[in-house]
């Protein structure tokens, strides 16, 4: 399953529809999207590393299957990188993986640039260290 822009995201509390900006929620989604996992959105940082290009970016919104990187400056769609996520704060856990580019958006178009990166099958340890970082993102998130 590959990773798709949708117009609905997980704010701690609810779903909410986002605006074709890509920024402020405007309404409530009535119903969850079907995707395999849930997308959380997420300030998180994330390093992206393919061949000679290394990308330090933040990250749109974040799932158990991949995520959303802002940067002004995507990879090319079928891409492979090296994902390394994590709050950045001394001492926190980080995540790395290796994804593929899935999808890129430019500069100039309706929404956010950036890029969707499909995380490569996980094994039970990487997966359960991807879902502690998500929640801890998302208690720092709903904390702020």
């Amino acid at each position: 399953m590959g990773l798709t822009v949708r117009s609905c995201c997980y704010f701690p509390g609810s779903w909410k529809r986002l605006n074709a900006q890509g920024g402020s929620t405007v309404e409530e989604c009535g119903e969850m999207e079907n995707r395999k996992y849930t997308r959380v959105a997420s300030r998180m940082r994330c390093w992206c590393k393919a061949d000679e290009v290394t990308l330090y970016a933040r990250v749109g919104n974040v799932s158990e299957g991949g995520l959303f990187m802002r940067t002004s400056t995507p990879l090319q769609t079928g891409a492979r990188a090296a994902v390394r996520l994590g709050s950045g704060e001394k001492g926190e856990a980080e995540f790395q993986a290796m994804a593929k580019v899935v999808w890129a958006r430019q500069n100039g178009q309706s929404r956010p640039p950036g890029m969707g990166l499909q995380f490569d099958a996980l094994d039970d340890t990487a997966r359960e260290q991807l879902r502690r970082i998500i929640s801890h993102d998302m208690a720092a998130s709903a904390g702020a």
